[in-house]
């Protein structure tokens, strides 16, 4: 049978017709239109064989949010530590709560596996003891009663707190005005309570004086924890004003240089939270109504020889290192590096400076670039970091710390704390594809950790961002887009 000629018909379905001229190019020897092949996620040079990623300098370069402000990016492979990408990544930034890793290496490097959480020696009917930095005992979000077992059963009839030397209570560079608020307590050697008070109100309750009358709402009640600072709290009177620039959503406000609180009352119930102001007399009053036995107060001096120095072991140090990872805890992260200082070099005085130093001469000596590093933090805007060095901590800390323990201490995306609403995939069940931690203070907003890629590679990413001049939240939602992207190429 003679072969048919190929026929071209003058009309068709409009919805054939993109069909139709599929088969008439090809038909005709012709090959469909060419479209540009995907840039690959990586490149490498090579001369050099340096890696980059194109396509991602190129968002950077042309991001009209991030492009207002100060920026630096640095990947690298979580695994090897081999550099995938820098974007002004050995610049400076002020990197916040960032610096809680290098907290958190501190940590791992110089801590046992429970903290260290007082050292203590035995003399005749006395006990001596004096603070280590730990600062769980009582508190309200990590307690540990170790410390307070261990106190109130003594067979000794007399606890002898012991003074020991310890930094400032403020860090260098922190902003003075925050004494109020939660995240500001004062740096102790031996914190109670988490050196805060907690207030906690019920909701107002409605009453009728008579049968018909309008309802009326009774005083609202609250509750102060710890009970001593019950009598020092009062009800905001009818003359209260607030500063011009006090926080109006607060409720409770305290005295600059004295324990003295005063509460604004509210329709709704509500929990408040504030540092408390620290003193030797203070401390030896609330412990002793604590264990319910008289705590005096003395000089730490051993015996060489004779008096048997030891430490009492407290919580595992990973439930503190999770807590303060997880919702950016500035005085567990504070109190993290008095205790690592504890470790290193004399133990007769705790300072975050010492553990420093210690850190960055030894472990930390081959960092791309000395950090400047002043707190446990990040409170301080005296901190500073390259993107590139932050990356380079993120890389060896997955090489020395097993990958499921790691990341089950930072926040996870679509989990808990800073990170609960983003770099997931959504359910059932979520799948966070993002591990680390946040940085955050006015006109920065940071984020470092690790990208779980569509491959499998799990990438070491920081992503700075200073000198932000309006409300971050454009600044989050293109770094979320951005990082989506890394974990689709790679």
């Amino acid at each position: 049978m003679p072969a048919l000629p190929f026929y071209c018909p003058k009309r068709r379905p409009a919805a054939l017709l993109p069909l139709a001229l599929l088969s008439l190019t090809t038909a005709c020897g012709q090959n469909p239109p060419a479209t540009a092949p995907a840039q690959p996620g990586i490149v490498k040079d090579s001369a050099t064989g340096r890696a980059d990623m194109p396509w991602l300098r190129q968002q950077l370069d042309s991001s009209a949010t991030l492009r207002r402000q100060q920026v630096g990016v640095a990947l690298a492979d979580a695994s090897t530590g081999e550099a995938l990408f820098g974007y002004n990544d050995a610049k400076y930034f002020t990197p916040a709560s960032t610096m809680k890793l290098l907290s958190l290496y501190a940590g791992l490097t110089l801590l046992p596996d429970s903290l260290p959480s007082l050292r203590y020696f035995s003399r005749g009917d006395t006990l001596f003891f004096q603070g280590t930095g730990d600062p769980t005992l009582l508190h309200g979000d990590v307690p540990s009663r170790r410390a307070y077992t261990f106190l109130a059963n003594r067979p000794e009839k007399l606890l002898a707190y012991c003074d020991i030397a310890t930094v400032p209570a403020y860090g260098p560079g922190w902003t003075w005005d925050d004494f109020n608020y939660y995240f500001q307590p004062e740096r102790t050697a031996f914190p109670l309570y988490g050196n805060t008070v907690r207030f906690y109100a019920a909701a107002p309750q409605l009453v009728r004086p008579r049968p018909g009358a309008a309802a009326q709402a009774l005083p609202q009640r609250v509750r102060v924890f710890p009970r001593a600072f019950a009598p020092l709290t009062e009800r905001a009177g009818a003359g209260f004003r607030l500063s011009p620039d006090q926080d109006e959503d607060m409720h409770v406000y305290r005295a600059q240089l004295e324990n003295r609180f005063t509460y604004r009352p509210a329709a709704k119930k509500w929990i408040d939270e504030v540092p408390y102001r620290t003193s030797r007399q203070l401390f030896l009053r609330l412990l002793g109504d604590t264990l319910r036995r008289a705590i005096v107060g003395t000089a730490w001096h051993p015996r060489p020889g004779r008096d048997s120095i030891r430490t009492l072991r407290g919580l595992r140090a990973d439930s503190l290192y999770r807590r303060m990872l997880r919702v950016s805890d500035n005085f567990l992260a504070e109190q993290l590096l008095l205790m690592t200082s504890s470790q290193v070099g004399y133990r007769d005085s705790l300072s975050g400076q010492r553990a420093i130093r210690y850190l960055l001469k030894n472990q930390l000596h081959d960092l791309p670039d000395r950090p400047d590093w002043v707190d446990g933090s990040g409170l301080s805007r005296l901190n500073l970091l390259t993107p590139r060095t932050l990356t380079a901590l993120l890389a060896r800390l997955h090489q020395q710390v097993p990958e499921p323990r790691l990341l089950s201490l930072l926040a996870a995306g679509g989990g808990q704390g800073t990170l609960r609403k983003r770099y997931f995939e959504a359910g059932p069940p979520k799948m966070p594809w993002f591990w680390g931690k946040t940085g955050t203070l006015t006109h920065t907003c940071n984020l470092a950790g690790y990208v779980r890629c569509k491959s499998g590679r799990l990438v070491a990413v920081t992503f700075f961002n200073n000198s932000i001049p309006t409300n971050d939240q454009a600044t989050r939602n293109a770094m979320e887009r951005l990082l989506r992207e890394v974990r689709e190429r790679l």
